[in-house]
């Protein structure tokens, strides 16, 4: 059965190019994306795994762990590692998954027989798994489209801020930009809460400063 938004995301053990992980140990009580790709030495992936590398200092940042995954095993992992630290000038610094029996795969719906890269190989998923090992966002992207880190990161400082205050964040949102008041506070609560201000534009939409900034 897939995972859907707000499910406990199961544990699993599996070998990686940095040793055994048991999921839950590894994670602690930080957040974690976890991503998927169809093979090692498969050219999009080898960009994205690059581009992981360089800003991962913006994930420590916001106490998540990054984690990849691909279906071939440790050893061919530290080979195509090698090739990403090349060619994308970087240093790969994190474990990536070896999947070869699938069965991290499977336990997260990572394989759709329908898709361009066939029934045995597993999608580029994204997962974002928050410290209570709750599932808060999926992606699935083509082989062909690179994903957008970035966009990543701009999900985690929404899901983060709109776990601690009582806003959620409009369309093309960046962190520091006006907030939105959760429809479930009044208005005249809503003044009280929000000292830095509120915007009446709809009784249904509110708008306010960052809370946090």
């Amino acid at each position: 059965m897939a995972l859907r938004l707000g499910d406990t995301v199961p544990n699993f053990t599996q070998d990686s190019s940095e040793g055994t992980i048991d999921f839950y140990d590894w994670a602690g009580d930080s957040w974690v994306v976890l991503f998927s790709h169809p093979a090692d030495y498969t050219p999009v992936c080898t960009t994205e795994l690059g581009q992981v590398a360089k800003i991962k200092p913006e994930f420590d940042k916001r106490n998540v762990k990054v984690i990849a995954l691909s279906v071939d095993n440790a050893e061919s992992h530290k080979g195509w590692i090698s090739d990403i630290n090349e060619t994308q000038s970087t240093t790969v610094n994190y474990p990536i998954l070896a999947d070869g029996d699938k069965k991290v795969s499977e336990l997260y719906d990572m394989i759709h027989p329908n898709s361009s890269t066939g029934n045995t190989l597993t999608v580029r998923s994204v997962f974002i798994i928050d410290n209570n090992k709750k599932l808060r966002l999926t992606f699935t992207y083509p082989a062909s489209t690179g994903r957008n880190f970035d966009e990543l990161l701009r999900v985690i400082d929404s899901l983060q801020l709109t776990d601690n205050y009582s806003v959620a964040t409009p369309a093309n949102w960046q962190d520091g930009g006006d907030c939105v008041v959760v429809p479930s506070i009044p208005t005249e609560q809503a003044r009280e809460k929000f000292p830095k201000g509120l915007t009446e534009v709809k009784p249904y939409l509110r708008m306010t400063p960052q809370p946090n900034k």
